[in-house]
């Protein structure tokens, strides 16, 4: 019988003792050949366990005492907001941001132990819709839960992404926030001009005058452009009312003047009345502990995250882009689709 404890030596392998690379797994083999090709035969490899249930972890990012149990929960919400999974040139399927924040305010809504919420933003907007879905969540949450939510604008927090924080009790931004951006924005591509150099024609057979409105195989005309436009109207009347129910020391005429789609810096945000502090991440944890009648005792900071991924602090991020040699993968919004788009978005460059 072998002995279980003698070493595998070097040499061709023999009946009964495989070599090294037999026991390896298939795919790790092929990765090994091919990081040897490469020539990075110095590089090792780490096989580790994968977690089956995708449900969200909570990482303790700030324990402000060994004692502490009360908690503060710190919600992020990254990047364009869209109610689909993402996708990359590379096929990588990343989360429903929607149903994302959902799944984060209903762990923190069920723990008896968080006490108030603070949502990090730091998002140029989104879909009409993404933006609408995730203002009302937000909304409901404090609302039936009636756990103070404070929200914390980054680098941006404008159009959808400023219409989000509206649903919050107090709004905080970093001194050199870019935030504002309420208004709508429709895209609508037309390759019309591109189909006649190619010599290609799209035959359309249709029930209805409007049933092709806004294809992007023909010119859009007056009638058209009347409907769109009236949609775009109504969505930024629900923009204003919500910034209006959000906001109440604003005037209608006066938020009428500043929801031009312009953005503004945090300072002159706050002079506006479009937000209620200008204060960095930390300061809108210390509100929403003041606001949960916790300012003097000691809590925990926690966030939630899928398992395996590395949650340091409250500025780590959830998704990123797929990279190959360093170059982003991400395909641009505009790219999703060729149907006409309807947008709470701040996209410099449009």
């Amino acid at each position: 019988m072998m002995d279980p404890n003698r070493p595998i030596t070097s040499g061709p392998p023999s009946a009964g003792r495989p070599s090294r690379l037999a026991r390896l797994s298939l795919p790790t083999a092929l990765g090994a050949a091919l990081v040897m090709l490469c020539g990075c035969g110095s590089m090792s490899f780490l096989i580790t366990p994968v977690p089956v249930s995708r449900a969200l972890d909570e990482w303790v990012i700030i324990r402000e005492s060994p004692w502490a149990t009360r908690k503060i929960a710190v919600i992020d919400l990254d990047g364009v907001l869209k109610n689909a999974r993402s996708r990359t040139l590379a096929g990588v399927v990343g989360e429903n941001p929607v149903s994302l924040l959902k799944e984060k305010l209903d762990r923190a809504a069920r723990d008896s132990r968080v006490r108030a919420v603070v949502v990090r933003i730091n998002s140029p907007g989104g879909s009409v819709t993404a933006s609408d879905l995730m203002y009302d969540e937000l909304r409901r949450f404090r609302e039936q839960s009636g756990k103070p939510v404070v929200a914390s604008l980054l680098d941006v927090g404008a159009s959808g992404g400023y219409y989000v924080a509206c649903a919050a009790d107090r709004i905080y931004a970093h001194p050199t926030t870019v935030t504002g951006s309420i208004g709508v924005i429709m895209l609508a591509p037309e390759l019309t001009g591109t189909m006649e150099l190619l010599g290609v024609r799209m035959h359309t057979f249709k029930s209805g005058d409007m049933k092709d409105a806004g294809s992007m195989f023909r010119e859009m005309n007056d009638q058209d452009r009347a409907m769109f436009a009236g949609l775009v109207q109504k969505m930024y009347a629900r923009f204003l009312e919500v910034v209006r129910r959000g906001r109440p020391g604003l005037s209608e005429e006066r938020l009428r003047e500043l929801a031009d789609g312009r953005v503004f810096l945090a300072p002159e945000a706050k002079e506006l009345g479009l937000i209620d502090e200008i204060g960095t991440l930390e300061d809108a944890v210390g509100a929403a502990k003041a606001a949960a009648g916790l300012a003097d005792q000691k809590v925990l900071v926690v966030q939630y995250a899928r398992p395996l991924e590395h949650r340091p602090n409250f500025y780590a991020r959830t998704d990123q882009p797929a990279q190959v040699n360093l170059v982003n993968l991400e395909l641009p919004e505009w790219l999703a689709g060729p149907s006409p788009q309807f947008l709470y978005l701040w996209a410099p460059g449009w």
